[in-house]
């Protein structure tokens, strides 16, 4: 292939690329797509770093964000768990147990001791059965001694238990308790023989009645975990420095902020990224397929759309150095709304969202501080008047983020009389205020270049538009007074008409304003404007006169595109008449040629027909004004029953073919019409000329 025929290729692909809407998407959406990558790439996922204990940092290290120091605060919370003594539960069954065997043991003493019958070696024998051990029987007889010292025994050595045991005693205790348990009995008034035999009864009973209580011990040290305030790292705090050994406490706070993942997990956080903002794309491109279509049908609107989520974002980016209350997603907001409207803006408002958790770390406060700025300046901006309003939404914007950063701080129990409490709070309500105004700021700034270079109609733009000042306008007022006012009737009878079928009630007013402005390039030669009573058509061809009547949609066109008048304006201008027949002319050309066909496609406008229900209203309010005006006795029957004749003709003759108006919604634009021109030609009450003096003298009068 030679280099003629490889330009030859290039250049075909390039039509080619050119004339493929569905190809221009593609490659505008993988851009986007990219450009946004990389940008949370930078954001959220900051560069990892191969240390380990001991070994020195190569690199002095700084806290990304605020985060909590794990190590720190973990050891601090063992430490208070460690400090919570165990909780023991007594078991009073072992204490009633001891007691009853030393009830039981001198009962058993008292009766054989009473046995008359019984002979003493008797006696000592059933005493020995008594005893777990074998004891002489020189202390068994030492049981045989009077009543009262036994009773005296009994009392003291329950005495004696009952203390112990109500001290409580522990497995670990078992054997200390028993030291003391023979302490005390070495202590009681008796001899030597009892206190031996008190030994040998008490001592078996000595054995634990409390036990750790595991389940409530651990409750008790989780409760003191949890009271330990977790140790917050503030951004920008040095961490480890270049050359210093890196500690344990500083890999597990590098390890918290992500700053240590290895080259795996980078590899999983870059295939996440994709996937999730894969998935965002998706269900973006599917909505706005759904909701704005008019906006995904066209490139350079999609191209207008993802510059303003650009700049947003690295506005975002940029305004997480200073703090995440800062962050202006309302810029893009405002500006979605005022191009696009609010169906768009609302959808990109949640995506804006999803970016500041991204780029955030996901911190909460951050996310719904954007994603409630962002709907509230949607709708300061959806029913924009003036310019002036983009000022009133940074303000919304601001009062909100004021309020809901207080909300935060309260809920997270983040609010309190020290001076270091309140002065956070103080530098982030002052944050959030500073995200709304600068929103403002900037998006009046942008928007008009913004406007100008997509060539974007505006609410703002259609305002400026209706400005009296408008060198068209004035141009018409003064070379043609009749089209002007014309013009006005026309924009309040249209104003009306779109607002009851949910059209766009400005464009409609503005489109009225400017629908007749060809007629400037000969004014009169239309019957509005000829005051002096002279009509130049009658020294002409109904021919000739046809086209300079038909010619001024055209002309209008050409003047709007001179003076830089928005497209969908220029689309009115031209398609305010669609192909309607110009009749008077039409049925001229008929007496003149009477035994000569007269081609009736001469005596049409060129068109095209109506394509948006805004230009179809104004040819319906442009025939209709010109209709009613001409009725010399415009009484309210007469006055609707030419309104709904002109509209039917307009049907008929396949006018309003093209575009999207149903028969209910001609309907209602016809029922407008009647109320405001009934309302303009209601009869008036003829006053007989005495009365008519009179009121007229007392009007005067009252001034």
């Amino acid at each position: 292939m030679n280099n003629k025929d490889r330009l030859s290729a290039i250049f075909d692909r390039s039509v080619s690329f050119r004339d493929n809407i569905m190809l221009q998407k593609i490659a505008l959406a993988a851009a986007l797509f990219l450009a946004i990558y990389l940008l949370l790439i930078i954001s959220s996922m900051p560069a990892r770093l191969d240390l380990s204990i001991g070994r020195p940092s190569p690199k002095t290290i700084y806290a990304s964000r605020d985060t909590i120091d794990e190590y720190t605060t973990n050891r601090l919370r063992e430490s208070a768990a460690d400090s919570v003594s165990s909780v023991y539960n007594d078991n009073p069954a072992v204490l009633e147990n001891a007691l009853e065997q030393i009830d039981q043991f001198f009962e058993a003493v008292f009766e054989i001791k009473a046995d008359e019958e019984a002979e003493y070696d008797d006696k000592i024998y059933a005493l020995q059965e008594l005893t777990e051990e074998e004891l002489p029987e020189s202390t068994l007889e030492a049981l045989l001694i009077e009543q009262a010292t036994l009773l005296s025994m009994q009392r003291r050595l329950s005495s004696v238990v009952t203390e112990i045991f109500q001290q409580g005693i522990r497995e670990e205790d078992l054997q200390s308790t028993r030291r003391r348990v023979t302490q005390e009995i070495a202590l009681l008034p008796f001899n030597s023989e009892l206190k031996r035999i008190a030994e040998q009864l008490v001592l078996p009973m000595v054995e634990p009645n409390r036990f750790l209580d595991v389940a409530a011990t651990e409750a008790m040290r989780e409760q003191a975990r949890q009271e330990v305030e977790p140790v917050i790292v503030l951004r920008n705090t040095l961490i480890v420095s270049e050359g210093e050994p890196v500690r344990a406490q500083q890999m597990a706070l590098l390890e918290s902020m992500g700053l240590l993942r290895g080259r795996q997990a980078d590899y999983f956080g870059y295939v996440g990224l994709f996937f999730l903002l894969l998935i965002v794309f998706i269900v973006v491109t599917i909505y706005i397929r759904i909701f704005v279509n008019h906006v995904f049908r066209s490139p350079p609107y999609l191209t207008l759309m993802g510059l303003v989520v650009i700049i947003t974002l690295v506005f975002a980016i940029a305004a997480t150095y200073f703090s995440g209350y800062l962050i202006p997603v309302a810029i893009g907001v405002i500006l979605l709304t005022v191009l696009f409207g609010y169906k768009l803006a609302v959808i990109i408002n949640l995506v804006f969202a999803l970016f500041v958790g991204l780029i955030t770390s996901g911190d909460f406060a951050f996310v719904i501080v954007a994603m409630l700025g962002g709907m509230v300046s949607i709708y300061a901006v959806s029913t924009l008047s003036q310019r002036s309003d983009l000022a009133r939404a940074g303000f919304f914007v601001a009062v909100t983020n004021a309020g809901v950063i207080v909300s935060i701080f309260f809920f997270f129990g983040n609010v309190s009389l020290e001076t270091d409490s309140l002065v956070s709070l103080g530098y982030s309500v002052l944050a959030g205020i500073g995200s709304g105004i600068f929103s403002s700021v900037i998006a009046i700034g942008l928007l008009p270049y913004l406007e100008t270079f997509f060539g974007v109609t505006t609410a703002i733009t259609l305002l400026e538009l209706s400005n009296p000042n408008h060198p068209l306008l004035k141009e018409m007022l003064q070379k043609a007074p009749g089209t002007y006012y014309h013009s006005m009737m026309v924009s309040n009878l249209a104003e009306s008409a779109a607002e009851s079928v949910k059209a766009d009630a400005l464009l409609t007013r503005v489109g009225a304003y400017y629908h007749d402005i060809g007629k400037l390039k000969r004014p009169y030669f239309f019957s509005e404007n000829q005051l002096s009573g002279d009509n130049p058509h009658s020294k002409l061809s109904p021919n000739l006169s046809s086209l300079i009547i038909g010619a001024h949609p055209k002309d209008g066109f050409e003047m709007g595109k001179k003076h830089k008048l928005p497209e969908a304006i220029l689309d009115i201008t031209s398609q305010h008449h669609g192909t309607s027949m110009i009749s008077f002319f039409y049925q001229q050309a008929l007496e003149n040629c009477e035994h000569e066909e007269v081609p009736m496609e001469k005596f049409r406008y060129e068109g095209p027909k109506p394509q948006t229900k805004e230009a179809a209203i104004i040819m319906l309010a442009d025939v209709v004004e010109a209709g009613v005006r001409s009725l010399s006795k415009p009484a309210g029957g007469r006055v609707e029953t030419m309104i709904r004749r002109m509209i039917k003709e307009k049907v008929d003759d396949g006018q309003l073919d093209e575009c999207d108006l149903t028969f209910k919604e001609i309907d209602l634009i016809a029922q407008s019409f009647v109320y405001i021109m009934s309302g303009i030609y209601h009869s008036r009450i003829e006053y007989p000329e005495k009365d008519l003096k009179a009121e007229l003298e007392r009007s005067s009068s009252d001034r």
